[in-house]
């Protein structure tokens, strides 16, 4: 499965270090103060969903939730400004070269996984499947101002104007996007709709004929009514699409990832991050569900929560 085992031993006891016993959110009203996350837009609907369901248990304790994607997010974390950064990748080199120049240490947890959905709109009718060749052809540099019809993607295709949507250079998804499909972190063309926030590219393709977006299986669950998903064949025939099973076992592939937090180290002396912490990984394997993503393996929880 992926790798998080050394990340979440790491974390286990770091936060045993910072916080002794695990705090009791069945009844704690006494939890005061503001707690900050920004990052990644794709982690946004579960730490969105942690945060109003820590406030209704902690109504005392604000919870403020930001989307400036996973770079934007790692760029205020570095100068400690959030106290949480979501992350759809690990935190790059040069990220954590700020945290280092800023003496700021933190924890990495995995929290969940992710399958990235590819969409056409609701009118697309010709669509069955696309190969992750077929993505390459569509998003690799070479194809900027020169693969603009459907067509060109496959002969069967009709003659459809081809708009692309996809996250911004800044998101973490994008990173992960190119590196799997394009076959180098960041080769893309640059002449599609870009956006930091999903939403936006829900938007686009549900009122175009021509669009297709990728972006987190949560905002496809969460509007699946506007939008048509592709089944991705990886090259053995067969279309997948990503579901908690075909995430989990690994057989929508390239597209399935695990998602990250990133926890200042020093912002866990304060009680109401501890206890928020403690919440997140308690609640993760629920309210990943709901929100649309897939709960990593008990295992990983039960060594989390081992602090």
């Amino acid at each position: 499965m992926f790798k998080h085992l050394t990340f979440v031993t790491l974390a286990a006891v770091g936060l045993a270090s910072c916080g002794g016993n695990k705090t009791d959110n069945s009844d704690s009203n006494e939890i005061t103060g503001t707690i900050s996350i920004d990052g990644s837009s794709t982690v946004y609907p579960l730490s969105e969903a942690m945060a109003e369901e820590f406030g209704l248990k902690n109504p005392k304790a604000r919870v403020t939730v930001g989307e400036s994607g996973t770079g934007g997010g790692f760029k205020k974390f570095g100068r400690s400004e959030i106290d949480i950064c979501g992350a759809s990748r690990p935190i790059k080199d040069s990220e954590k070269d700020d945290c280092d120049s800023a003496g700021i240490k933190y924890l990495e947890l995995e929290i969940a996984y992710d399958g990235l959905a590819v969409v056409v709109n609701k009118k697309n009718t010709w669509v069955d499947k696309l190969t992750t060749a077929e993505l390459k052809i569509m998003w690799e540099t070479g194809a900027q101002g020169k693969i603009t019809s459907w067509k060109q993607i496959r002969a069967s295709f009709p003659d459809e104007p081809l708009h692309l949507y996809g996250a911004g250079t800044a998101s973490g998804t994008f990173d992960y996007f190119t590196e799997e499909i394009c076959g180098k972190k960041g080769d893309s063309r640059g002449d599609y709709t870009a956006s930091e926030n999903d939403n936006t590219l829900v938007t686009g393709v549900a009122s175009d004929k021509g669009g297709l977006a990728y972006f987190g299986m949560a905002y496809y669950e969460n509007n699946k009514e506007q939008l048509k998903i592709v089944p991705i064949d990886n090259g053995n025939g067969i279309g997948v699409i990503p579901t908690q099973e075909t995430v989990l076992n690994k057989s929508y592939a390239p597209l399935s990832r695990p998602l990250y937090i990133y926890i200042n180290e020093k912002a866990l002396d304060r009680p109401e991050v501890q206890a928020f912490v403690s919440f997140f990984i308690d609640n993760a394997p629920e309210l990943s569900k709901e929100v649309g993503y897939v709960p990593c393996e008990a295992a990983v929880y039960e060594q989390q929560k081992a602090i």
